[in-house]
């Protein structure tokens, strides 16, 4: 641990608490100065901040359903059980579309509009994938349930653009557990319906949560006002502006990649885990550990408020260490259920340190252009996360559950020479944002 020591002791002395607001003319934005005032601590009370953090929860839920569902999937189209998994990829791979897209809008379009036909779409592409007839129409499907599914994107911007800048991070830290509760316990949902009611069931309920939702934001959420006044091809240009000029959106980008690589990788391949040798668990068996991972969603707040006022760096540092060691029992404890527990809660620990903290990092930027800066942050992320989805597949064919333990072994440890080089690249203004 002498490297992660050094790198976050360089992370201290270099320290700064001036925030990063370079070039906002580039990006088609009114400087943070001139922004409306409309950021006021009054306009994002407690009940809001909770009824985000569901919504955020339940929709980001419909792109992690499928996973406990591979099993049944491949018996349902008698497929083999790693061409099922690819439901998995290609969920996460629209997630990135939609990322990409979609999110932008956010800066251009007033948000709540956006955020109620998405949800429609959702519903729509959700009761598609529950009538497939094959696995190609549950791909398709898939693919665009991930692409609809990016709300909780479009909330979050909302929600810093409504907090103070005083308490943004603590926000965002209690809506991202609302994300990642959501993400974890879709699992564990996920896998009791599917015992009970099949893989098609989950996914009428799933459309059915959705509507629910689509009609509860639409009444509850206020409107916001757009920054943004360009046209839609000049909002797209300017994603690659802010790539080159933002050196810590290109930095947090790389880190939280390789770690929700990671994360996509344990995920999608623990069911085919323990679904085989020595545990033979079902569906609902193997959903249940998304309950140890909830766990470590709660710290998301706490995160967060020190985001608010220490270096994010420091939490993002630990956060990679913590990644590194849940891999090291995970391979050592691959035939215990116990180690496997403390294992994914380590994980998801480690994975609330670097995201939150990156987020925080990110959305302080530039205001004006949060959606854009969520998207090329995102977008990078859950590319990742599809890639490694990809990748564990790839290499539980060929080397089985250790070989995907060594694998986030590595992918964890170049997510930590992505920090330790930057740590010593960047001046100081800009360390801690």
């Amino acid at each position: 641990m002498g490297a992660l020591e050094e790198s976050l002791e360089n992370v201290r002395k270099t320290d700064s608490p001036e925030n990063v607001n370079r070039f906002p003319e580039k990006f088609n934005v009114s400087p943070p100065d001139n922004e409306p005032p409309v950021r006021l601590e009054d306009q994002l009370p407690k009940g809001l901040i909770v009824l985000m953090a569901v919504c955020t929860g339940l929709i980001v839920a419909n792109i992690y359903y499928c996973q406990p569902l591979i099993v049944l999937i491949s018996k349902g189209f008698g497929v083999p059980e790693s061409k099922a998994g690819q439901v998995a990829f290609f969920t996460q791979a629209g997630y990135a579309l939609g990322l990409l897209f979609f999110v932008p809008l956010g800066d251009k379009m007033e948000r709540k509009s956006q955020i109620v036909w998405m949800t429609a779409g959702a519903v729509v592409c959700l009761s598609f994938a529950a009538l497939s007839p094959n696995l190609l129409c549950l791909e398709i499907a898939s693919l665009l349930i991930g692409a609809t599914s990016v709300i909780p994107q479009l909330i979050l911007p909302l929600a810093a653009y409504l907090a103070s800048p005083a308490r943004t991070g603590k926000v965002i830290g209690t809506i991202m557990s609302g994300l990642l509760v959501g993400i974890l316990l879709s699992r564990t949902l996920s896998g009791l319906i599917g015992a009970w009611l099949g893989w098609r069931g989950m996914f009428w309920v799933a459309a059915g949560l959705s509507f629910i939702l689509l009609l509860t934001m639409r009444k509850a959420f206020p409107r916001s006002v757009p920054a943004f006044s360009g046209s839609y091809a000049s909002l797209m240009r300017s994603l690659g502006t802010l790539v080159r000029e933002q050196p810590v959106l290109r930095e947090a980008a790389s880190i939280n990649a390789l770690g929700f690589a990671t994360f996509g990788m344990f995920w999608t391949t623990m069911v085919l885990h323990l679904a085989g040798p020595p545990f033979h668990f079902k569906s609902d068996l193997i959903g249940l550990f998304g309950l140890a991972a909830a766990a470590g969603a709660l710290a998301a707040p706490l995160v967060g408020g020190a985001a608010d006022k220490r270096n994010p760096r420091i939490a993002i540092g630990y956060g990679l260490g913590l990644l590194f060691v849940s891999f090291i029992i995970f391979y050592i404890c691959d035939t215990s259920v116990v180690g496997l527990v403390v294992g994914i809660v380590l994980l998801d620990l480690a994975m609330q340190g670097i995201h939150v903290s990156n987020q925080s990092r990110v959305y302080a930027l530039l205001p004006g252009a949060r959606n854009r800066l969520n998207t090329v942050y995102m977008t990078v992320s859950f590319t990742g996360t599809s890639l490694g989805s990809f990748i564990g597949l790839s290499v539980w064919e060929w080397a089985g559950w250790k070989g995907v333990c060594v694998t986030g072994m590595v992918l964890a440890s170049l997510a930590f020479v992505v920090f330790s080089v930057t740590s010593r690249k960047m001046k100081p203004s800009l360390t801690n944002y």
